[in-house]
């Protein structure tokens, strides 16, 4: 087991383009979990290339407990990775492709019969040794693949997307085996999704991407309290937190027919006199006692057994804004009604307008 460290790590595919990962600064601990996640095209598999030796670093170095790997054959850099479809050899059984990386690796026929076997009874795969690729569902492929990594004992576990070809119902079942895998054996795990759902999940911490750029390093709570910029609250959370651009008033900003209260220093913070707000939807309250807020007309609401959610819209500005407010399950207003949702004090993050990094703290920051 080792630690991971990309030190302005840079990869860029033609000169004078922009790179695809910019001058990434990444401390990953012995045995942590960490999960890189953002949208597609952001540098996230890029990333876990650079560090498996699949893409070459620009600038910058990557190091594997200590050890500058940069220039090291992949082979030679002690990783294991699990790739989005499988890799499984069709011709070989369960058990002899689990073993077929220790084969060529010289490792004796007894040890890897040893290795192979423990490695079937923490997956459950010890009734399928014997039987072909073909013949196992989905699920069961994906725990091959993931014997194949294990039996390595290799000091990094590396894991591209490797839930994205099961149905959904298979996938909650699947990333929980693995994330809890990962904590038995205490391997270092780097992980890559686009599903910031399967991030906050799993990781022990989260490392968010856009753009080729690292936008934040932190645990799943602290991404989901605490972003420290736009792009960050609306990509972390399912659904998505609002975010609404509005007027700074005295003592706070305007929202509909209330004030939400902020800080002198938020304020004095901003850039101007506007402000982007960002509201989860949990912290929305519906038809206050007071009426003050926003007004909102409903367009739907999904229910979601004893919660749901409201997606309507407004408008702010002059321009329809879509918002959407978690709601009794069983007791809910309907499409086509018009609500006031009032935004729950102190749970309302204030983000720079123009550069859009965060101003204020919740007061959940403190618990």
């Amino acid at each position: 087991m080792a630690s991971v460290t990309f030190d302005n790590a840079t990869r860029t595919y033609t000169e004078g383009t922009r790179p695809a990962v910019d001058k990434l600064n990444l401390e990953v601990a012995d045995g942590e979990f960490l999960v890189l996640v953002g949208p597609s095209g952001c540098g996230k598999s890029t990333s876990l290339r650079m560090l498996a030796g699949l893409e070459e670093i620009n600038s910058g170095r990557v190091l594997i407990g200590g050890r500058d790997v940069t220039d090291v054959r992949p082979k030679d850099r002690d990783i294991a990775m699990v790739f989005q479809n499988y890799a499984l050899y069709p011709h070989m059984t369960v058990g002899e492709n689990m073993a077929f990386g220790l084969k060529i690796a010289g490792v004796s026929k007894e040890e890897r019969g040893r290795r192979v076997t423990e490695a079937a009874k923490l997956l459950d795969l010890e009734e399928y040794l014997k039987r072909k690729p073909k013949a196992l569902s989905g699920g069961q492929r994906q725990r091959v693949a993931m014997g194949r990594a294990i039996v390595r004992q290799p000091q990094v576990f590396l894991m591209d997307e490797p839930l994205s070809n099961l149905d959904a119902k298979l996938r909650v079942q699947t990333r929980t085996q693995i994330a809890s895998l990962q904590r038995r054996l205490g391997v270092t795990t780097i992980y890559v999704t686009h599903d910031q759902t399967e991030a906050l999940t799993m990781g022990d911490r989260i490392a968010v991407l856009s753009d080729g750029h690292l936008q934040q390093v932190g645990t799943p709570r602290d991404l989901y309290e605490r972003p420290e910029n736009v792009f960050v609250a609306g990509f972390i959370g399912s659904p998505a937190m609002n975010l609404f651009t509005t007027d700074l008033v005295e003592g706070g900003a305007q929202f509909g027919s209330e004030v939400v209260l902020l800080d002198r220093d938020t304020i004095g913070r901003a850039n101007g006199k506007r402000i982007t707000m960002g509201v989860r939807p949990e912290d929305f309250v519906v038809n206050p006692a007071d009426g003050k807020g926003l007004p909102v007309v409903v367009d739907l609401v999904e229910e979601l057994g004893a919660d749901g959610y409201l997606y309507g819209h407004t408008e702010i500005g002059g321009a329809r804004q879509q918002v959407i407010a978690r709601v009794d399950g069983r007791s809910h207003p309907h499409a086509g009604e018009q609500v006031t949702l009032a935004a729950t004090a102190g749970h309302v993050l204030a983000f720079d307008f123009e550069s859009g990094v965060r101003l204020n703290h919740r007061s959940r920051d403190a618990t």
